[in-house]
């Protein structure tokens, strides 16, 4: 048999590893040239000090190179032809699996543009009124967590009783009751805990959503008081819950009058009056006491609110004393800055007027005065009005396309300042919003041809608003009865009879209970119309 045939048989018969070698370790070289070398993947049998396997000739050959031998090894073992004994591979390197760590978690880290866009400044370490609303945070969190391990009761006539409140002493290692905390000591008062247990599920307020949006590791804002009474207002980061310090006469006159206010917000579900979810008191040491109330915010939505104003029926001081450029969304506008009207369908305006006199009756039985009507503005154009003859802000439209809320469309349209701000004008929403009284209530602002207030405004300086088209914009309003722990007591009387002197007495704040009602009702009319 010729070398080329050989080789080929050989080829044939080693398909699975190739080796050649000669016998007796002769030369490793075929006559047609030199060996190629192959490494193979198992070690000989015959060569590596156990029994050999039995051999087979191929090829014999008188020459140098001797006869072609093959192994016959059993299966899965690969066969290899060489006589030669070949060093073993070096054994594999371990493998690893390469393991992809995970990213990092993000943290949140607090930007000033993000805070600056947000009402208020936020209380860290340092603040002023740090040690306070800590102390408020452990306060909450106590009171809630105790009478929401308690099974639900009726309320009693008892729990009404202004002598019904609670005193927790709350030192900073800690107690039998009380967790330890970085704060100084301090007393913790609850007023009429089982009652505002009531009204927070009244008004469907989670008792764990409560505690997380107060007591969670979002920090409070604190905001500047738009009036002249020297509160302090703290609000929560998602916007839901307010929180306002009161004087001890306002803390008078809620305790005094929460059984009637239980059984009207119990009665009327679309009440405007302000909602209470708690009341409290803060005793620190070497510190006065610091009383404050919790409350519901109107104008938390999730659309921008553009304009904000308070609202009373009463021309004197009835300004803001701000400058053009000084004014923004955070401004909390007056009666003699508000020139328009707003059209509302005809069962909404039945609605709002029909609830606006019995909040207003209860009101007046109660003996309360001073109240006003905290209205929020979003336009749904593009387009700001702003107070003054200048031009208006407008509005950057980002790329997407708009449908019509009353046709049932989805909604994807953002607005941003033109300042560069990245806040949200409007929130995608795949569905219509749900509208209730004072709440996402679709309306059109129009620009009035008169003073909204001229049975009031005699000889009174007015600022206008100018519209960017001269037609009605469209707009949700958003709206409720703020205010309404100020009694007609011996200081208003002083300040009627004061100012009676300087202005007409129909154009002050402080007036009696019946008539501020009824001027407050006919203001409402005014400023809200029947499409």
């Amino acid at each position: 048999m010729p070398p080329q045939a050989a080789a080929s048989q050989q080829g044939d018969c080693c398909r699975h590893g190739h080796g050649y070698g000669s016998r007796g370790g002769g030369g490793g070289e075929l006559p047609g040239g030199p060996l190629p070398f192959y490494l193979p993947l198992r070690r000989r049998l015959s060569v590596d000090g156990k029994s050999p396997a039995p051999r087979i000739c191929i090829w014999e050959c008188d020459g140098e190179a001797g006869d072609i031998t093959c192994d016959i090894v059993a299966a899965p073992l690969r066969r290899s032809c060489s006589a030669r004994t070949m060093q073993p591979p070096p054994p594999p390197a371990p493998f690893f699996r390469l393991m992809t760590p995970p990213p990092p978690r993000p943290q949140r880290v607090v930007v000033e543009e993000e805070e600056a866009r947000k009402p208020g400044k936020a209380i860290r370490k340092g603040h002023r009124s740090y040690s306070l609303t800590l102390n408020l945070q452990l306060g909450i969190s106590y009171s809630v967590g105790k009478s929401s391990a308690l099974p639900f009761k009726k309320l009693l006539s008892s729990d009404f009783d202004p002598r019904e409140k609670i005193w927790t002493r709350f030192p900073p290692e800690g107690s039998k009751f009380t967790p330890p905390h970085h704060s100084v000591d301090f007393r913790w008062k609850d007023y009429c805990p089982a009652v505002f247990r009531h009204l927070r599920k009244l008004f469907g307020v989670d008792p764990a959503d409560y505690m997380l949006a107060i007591c969670g590791n979002d920090t409070l804002r604190e905001l500047a008081s738009p009036g002249k009474s020297g509160s302090c207002f703290f609000i929560t980061q998602d916007d839901r819950f307010m929180i306002k310090t009161v004087k001890k006469a306002e803390m008078k006159v809620l305790i005094r009058m929460l059984r009637s206010y239980y059984d009207h917000v119990r009665q009327h579900k679309s009440t405007l009056l302000t909602r209470f979810y708690g009341t409290h008191c803060i005793k620190q040491v070497g510190c006065p006491k610091v009383r404050f109330i919790i409350m519901g915010n109107f104008c938390c939505s999730e659309y921008k609110i553009h304009r904000r104003f308070d609202l009373k029926g009463s021309s004197h001081g009835r300004t803001i004393d701000k400058t053009e450029r000084t004014i923004d969304e955070t401004t909390t506008l007056k009666d003699l800055d508000l020139d328009y009207a707003f059209r509302l369908q005809r069962f909404w305006y039945e609605e709002l007027m029909k609830q606006i006199q019995m909040d207003c009756t209860f009101l007046e039985i109660q003996g309360i005065m001073d109240y006003s009507l905290l209205l929020g503005v979003h336009f749904r154009n593009k387009t700001v009005p702003k107070i003054g003859l200048s031009q208006p802000i407008a509005l950057t439209k980002s790329t997407g396309k708009r449908k019509s809320f009353e046709g049932g469309g989805g909604f994807c349209e953002l607005c941003f300042m033109e300042s560069g701000c990245k806040d949200r004008d409007l929130v995608t929403e795949p569905r219509k919003p749900f509208v209730q009284l004072g709440m996402n209530m679709p309306a059109q602002a129009e620009r009035c041809s008169k003073k909204i207030l001229d049975k009031f405004l005699l000889h009174e300086r007015h600022l206008f608003i100018t519209t960017p088209t001269g037609g009605p914009c469209d707009v949700y309003l958003f709206f409720g009865i703020i205010d309404i722990l100020q009694d007609y007591d011996i200081t208003k009387k002083l300040e009627h009879a004061y100012k009676s002197f300087q202005v007409n007495p129909g154009r002050i704040s402080a007036v009696d209970p019946k008539l501020y009602s009824r001027r407050f009702q006919d203001f409402i009319r005014r400023v809200f119309i029947k499409q």
